[in-house]
């Protein structure tokens, strides 16, 4: 093989790769609604860039009424690599309400890989999923929400 098939080998095969990519679809199961609580759940979809606090960088965000105690939304075109935050968005405000303390949430929070907040947000890291992970459990993931 010349160099010059070599490179269009590896130029078709990265753009084979890019596509199978844009293919992924995972689908998550939210759990635990309190159903009771007024506002809209957001389902947030996060690279590392931007996870957790930063909603406006997440890839994607699906909200809907809290209106189920459990409700799964897919997402399309996701990245081999992603972690996913859920709001229970009470005031509908796009944002995490904290208590008195200005650190804990006093909305309903989850996220993806039974990631928990300590004393600070969970890390991308702790929060990891991937295709491969989800595409062999064949199944969805589920989160469920914790409420202060």
């Amino acid at each position: 093989m010349s160099l010059k098939q070599a490179v269009i080998s590896m130029i078709l095969g990265g753009m084979s790769m890019s596509v199978n990519a844009l293919e992924n679809s995972v689908e998550i199961r939210v759990k635990g609604i309190e159903t009771s609580r007024p506002g809209q759940i957001l389902v947030m979809l996060f690279q590392e860039e931007g996870f957790p606090k930063q909603h406006d960088k997440a890839l994607e965000i699906k909200p809907y009424p809290a209106t189920d105690a459990e409700r799964s939304v897919v997402f399309e075109n996701v990245p081999e690599r992603f972690a996913i935050k859920v709001l229970h968005d009470e005031d509908e405000d796009g944002k995490v309400t904290k208590n008195w303390t200005g650190i804990l949430p006093k909305e309903g929070l989850g996220f993806s890989n039974g990631a928990r907040i300590t004393f600070k947000a969970p890390s991308f890291s702790s929060a990891l999923l991937t295709v491969a992970d989800i595409e062999e459990s064949n199944a969805p993931h589920d989160i469920t929400m914790r409420y202060p």
